[in-house]
């Protein structure tokens, strides 16, 4: 606890001054002034990552956390548990719809067994195991309170091995069968809300499994009494792994000064929960896509957050976050090629009152 603790303090603000030179150069282009919206509020909220107002996020990891959840048993999911570790296989084999995408963002895909009930045998598979898949929430904690901070700083240090490999954005995904069930938990403890109202059909659940999955979460929450405003207590007690994890992949990027994309779902709620450690991690973090999930509006709204995409994706694996990637790229495009209002000979606009 006392690293975590660690790395808590030493994160910092972003960079006010880069920022405010990146807007001064977003001014010089021939262009209307903030005429592209959120594509220019992004490569300015990365230029303060940074530190440096001519930013180039060009080496891209994909980090997928990989975890199992022992609701599962309850009947929650379309399918077992088996296919969490499958899917991580296929990813180090480039099979998945992630790796897919990743090739058109220029990404790498960097697949971790956080929590399967299994070792990996890929060897792009990084197998950080803290245990081999959670407790059943529906009748008791989904791990020691010692574990979930072991895992989250798992995610620091994945963020700090990837820095030391020269990447320079992180994207966040995750795979683990069960996992919406466990968000869903989080989002009901979190937000005051009845699980039927932030509860979905994940990967394609029936009417019957959606009650099984909402009774589920009710016995979760009421078996474990989680504390809203403990973090730990919360992913410890109704969370998983694969959560804490990419919570720990937040702060990681917050404390190495990375950009880190958010995706969905999941992934938002990862988001919150992190911002609940560390608010100043919410500077390094960037909004891609609203999921269709029904809780995901609510993680954005409570991250203070607003989403670009919204093009009704539920996927999860960082799907959305890698699409995100495509606006961003527009962004430093324009940023980084389009004329100055002195070389297109055109009279600058100013801002008006």
């Amino acid at each position: 606890m006392d690293r975590l603790k660690e790395i808590i303090a030493g994160i910092q603000p972003t960079d006010a001054k880069a920022r405010d030179e990146a807007w001064k150069n977003w001014d010089s282009l021939c262009k209307p002034l903030r005429g592209l919206g959120w594509l220019e509020e992004v490569v300015v909220q990365i230029a303060g990552i940074y530190g440096d107002a001519h930013p180039h996020p060009d080496k891209r990891a994909v980090v997928i956390m990989g975890a199992d959840n022992g609701v599962v048993k309850e009947g929650v999911t379309q399918t077992d548990s088996s296919v969490t570790m499958q899917v991580l296989e296929n990813m180090g084999n480039d099979l998945s719809t992630a790796c897919i995408m990743s090739h058109l963002a220029g990404c790498t895909m960097v697949p971790v067994n956080i929590g399967g009930l299994k070792d990996g045998v890929h060897p792009k598979i990084r197998n950080c195991v803290v245990r081999y898949g959670t407790g059943n929430i529906a009748e008791g904690p989904a791990m020691t309170r010692e574990e979930c901070v072991q895992a989250i700083l798992t995610g620091v240090d994945t963020v700090r091995d990837l820095k030391a490999e020269g990447y320079d954005l992180i994207v966040t995904g995750e795979m683990g069968i069960g996992n919406t069930t466990t968000s869903s938990a989080c989002a009901a403890v979190l937000f005051d809300q009845a699980p039927e109202v932030v509860t979905g059909r994940g990967a394609g659940l029936s009417t019957e499994g959606l009650n099984k999955k909402v009774r589920a979460i009710e016995r979760a929450i009421e078996v474990n009494h989680p504390d809203k405003t403990d973090a730990i207590d919360v992913i410890s007690k109704v969370g998983g792994l694969d959560i804490a994890g990419m919570v720990g992949c937040y702060l990681g990027a917050a404390y190495y000064h990375l950009p880190i994309l958010i995706d969905g779902f999941i992934s938002a709620i990862s988001a919150y929960l992190a911002g609940m450690l560390s608010k100043t991690a919410k500077e390094y973090m960037i909004p891609t896509h609203g999921s269709a999930e029904p809780a995901a509006k609510l993680a954005m709204e409570h991250l203070g957050m607003q989403a670009p995409i919204q093009a009704g994706m539920h996927l999860g694996e960082g799907t959305g976050a890698i699409m995100g990637l495509s606006l961003i790229d527009q962004g430093l495009n324009v940023y980084y090629h389009v004329a100055t209002w002195d070389g297109a000979h055109v009279e600058a606009y100013t801002h008006q009152k």
